[in-house]
């Protein structure tokens, strides 16, 4: 329990390293493509991310896999918490740009908010599934800038975002829940919709 909490953890302490440059960017592009070091670094060393990993329940989902899943988030939100009140003592800049960035997301409707998570977690799916496919990084490096320029919600990077803005209130957990839900279906959609092809091909 206490290594996939850790492994967890890990995975939420380079999505902080992967939000920070994204806020220390001006140029919104430069920083997507440089945030998507943070799945890369997570994907070689093989820590467990949330968004990562939800996707393949599909496939497999006893309860062991069920249990790692929980643990590895709850690891992902300490990295990021952790991460997020650090980066804001040592950059207060970026726990200013944090802040700004959480205030406009708290303006979306939670229809919006689900949706964007459901998005981003297909895309996550891709590049996650490409990696473990193919040993290909492409998928990585390609899907990670298009969720963020498209404005898609990542339920750990926000973690970060929101403790580095220190906005931390009712408002922002359920931001965060309905993201983390609509990460979820989004992540299986693919999977479950491919599964009845699989089933014909056996």
């Amino acid at each position: 329990m206490l290594k996939k909490t850790i492994s967890g953890l890990c995975a939420g302490l380079l999505i902080t390293i992967g939000g920070s440059v994204f806020l220390a960017c001006e140029n919104r592009c430069i920083g997507a493509v440089l945030f998507s070091v943070a799945l890369l670094c997570i994907c070689i060393k093989g820590y467990s991310l949330f968004t990562g990993r939800v996707g393949f329940l599909p496939e497999k989902h006893g309860k062991e896999d069920w249990a790692a899943l929980g643990l590895g988030l709850l690891g992902n939100l300490l990295g990021t918490v952790l991460g997020g009140v650090l980066i804001r003592l040592a950059l207060p800049a970026l726990g200013d740009a944090a802040e700004t960035l959480c205030l406009g997301k708290l303006g979306q409707t939670a229809l919006q908010t689900f949706l964007r998570g459901l998005f981003c977690g297909v895309l996550m799916y891709l590049a996650v599934s490409i990696y473990r496919d193919r040993k290909d990084v492409i998928g990585i490096l390609f899907c990670i800038p298009v969720f963020i320029l498209s404005g898609f919600e990542h339920s750990i990077a926000d973690m970060f975002y929101f403790a580095a803005g220190n906005v931390l209130n009712i408002r922002s957990l359920v931001f965060i829940l309905l993201v983390i839900l609509g990460n979820s279906l989004g992540s299986m959609l693919l999977p479950l919709l491919n599964m009845p092809g699989e089933r014909s091909k056996s």
